[in-house]
């Protein structure tokens, strides 16, 4: 039987490309990343080396996330959470301990598996709702919070509450999303407020004394307040132009221990100065409104929640870490999306582009007959 190739192209087309507006976001916000990682790396041989590596790799899973279907995803989103839940099983039994924290498994090489759950938390809830979400009772968001809170729970005691707060905002994103009302949030977030003197004996002391120097810098300005205070003296530094490329001091006299992963925007900031600054964040924003924009979009329930919850994340990512840079934060481990080095989050962050641009195209093909 004769193939009718225009037929096969139509069905083919909406797989076959990227979405551009999403794309070019992503690769300049990569271009700078790269043009700060040089600068900010310097004195660590290899390290831009490894990023361009680390860029090829996430390009490429963009690439593959980005042709899977998301009615394929929705198929296999519980079992790729059980087996999230699983590997976080047994990092406390045989996990990979390093400077105090056990949070790697070892095969071969060491991995995160609390960094798969940031793609599959958000998934699994997705499903979760796109098929017993539509009565909106109470007790389905009670078995949602239930999902939410075992890996949670799992990975703060690793111990690792950035990427716990990533989980659990991924999470969080879709729970409101799918219809959690006002007054359930507003509850909420009541008892979070209230919650909060009652946490201060559950936390690690490290965790406390970044609280502590967060309300009171000063009070160690050569030991724990150190970073803190040497990021906001380079944000500060040389007004609307910045300092020039690779002419920081902050970053290139070595005041700045962490300049180039949590701490790269500080690098970026003083060299940059704040017209760099407002570019930054212009990006940011049409990644954000571009996610948006797919999300409101979408074709089915789960695709919509998925995809607003990864555009939510993508938007926490950013604030949080210039938030921790600026002083507003205490500071945990999250990284500045696309910019800062590293390979793990940059993969995950990747991934969920892809999955954005799988959403956008489902839409399109549905919108135009490509698919049944």
């Amino acid at each position: 039987m004769a193939v009718n190739r225009d037929t096969l192209w139509r069905r083919l087309r909406p797989y076959a490309a990227v979405d551009l507006p999403l794309l070019l976001c992503i690769v300049l916000l990569l271009a700078t990343g790269l043009v700060t990682v040089y600068s900010a790396a310097a004195d660590f041989p290899g390290r831009f080396a490894a990023q361009l590596r680390n860029i090829g790799i996430a390009l490429a899973l963009l690439w593959v996330a980005a042709n899977v279907p998301p009615r394929l995803l929705m198929r296999h989103a519980a079992a790729l959470y059980g087996i999230g839940v699983l590997m976080l099983l047994a990092v406390l039994v045989v996990g990979v301990s390093k400077k105090g924290a056990t949070r790697w498994l070892s095969v071969g090489f060491d991995f995160q598996p609390s960094e798969i759950m940031k793609i599959a938390m958000p998934l699994m809830l997705a499903w979760f709702f796109h098929f017993y979400g539509a009565a909106r009772r109470w007790q389905t968001f009670a078995v949602a919070a239930a999902l939410l809170a075992l890996p949670v729970g799992l990975i703060m005691k690793q111990p690792d509450l950035g990427t716990a707060l990533l989980v659990l905002a991924a999470g969080g994103y879709v729970i409101v999303l799918a219809g959690l009302s006002w007054r359930a949030l507003l509850a909420l977030a009541v008892a979070g407020i209230a919650a909060v003197p009652l946490s201060w004996p559950l936390l690690h002391d490290y965790q406390r004394h970044r609280v502590l120097t967060l309300l009171n810098p000063d009070a160690d300005p050569l030991g724990k307040g150190f970073q803190i205070k040497q990021a906001g003296i380079a944000i500060g530094a040389d007004g609307m132009s910045g300092r020039g490329w690779m002419e920081g001091t902050q970053g290139h006299l070595g005041f700045l221990p962490e300049r180039s992963t949590d701490f790269i925007f500080s690098v970026y900031a003083e060299e940059f100065g704040l017209a760099g600054n407002i570019v930054l964040l212009l990006l940011y924003f049409f990644l954000i409104v571009r996610g948006l924009q797919i999300t409101a979009r979408a074709a089915t329930p789960f695709s919509r929640l998925l995809a607003g919850a990864i555009t939510m994340i993508l938007f926490t990512y950013a604030f949080i870490n210039i938030g921790i840079v600026s002083g507003i934060f205490p500071v945990v481990g999250v990284p500045l999306p696309f910019i800062s080095y590293g390979g793990t989050a940059l993969m995950t962050l990747g991934l969920g582009c892809g999955i954005l641009m799988s959403v956008q195209r489902e839409s399109q093909a549905l919108a135009r007959g490509w698919l049944g």
